[in-house]
């Protein structure tokens, strides 16, 4: 296995780590974890992008994460999708009821975006994981 290889696999704990009282640490590996794997379920038609803005702090992605994104996947109601409306990129909420389709913001001081027949709107994923920094 060469250096880059290497950095895709690290340890997997046989414990989990609770977010309430602390534990003793297990120095009991599982198994090597593959990031790759465990994130990307369809390699030929996943790609990852970097989050711009706000609007979307409420679905827990912030400014500045690293999206990964399935174009396989088709939207339903609550996916977060990566869309192109008239020329523009957006990330947001999708929602479709009797034959209507809304982009929603999780960030109260947006709008939601109606889409309407006039628009060149498509959907080029689905988002899967959102990948945060915490330092």
């Amino acid at each position: 296995m060469n250096q880059k290889e290497s950095l895709n696999f690290v340890p997997l704990y046989l414990s989990s780590v609770p977010a309430g009282f602390p534990s003793p640490a297990d120095d009991y590996i599982e198994a090597h974890l593959d990031l790759t794997e465990y994130l990307v379920k369809r390699p030929n038609s996943t790609f990852f992008v970097r989050v711009i803005g706000d609007s979307m702090i409420g679905a827990g992605i912030f400014d500045g994460d690293l999206l990964i994104v399935d174009k396989s996947l088709n939207a339903s109601n609550g996916s977060i999708v990566l869309a192109s409306v008239d020329g523009e990129f957006t990330l947001k909420e999708f929602y479709s009821k009797n034959g209507l389709i809304f982009l929603l913001p999780r960030n109260p001081k947006f709008k939601k975006t109606p889409i309407n027949s006039a628009m060149d709107f498509s959907v080029w994923g689905v988002a899967t994981h959102a990948i945060t920094h915490l330092l």
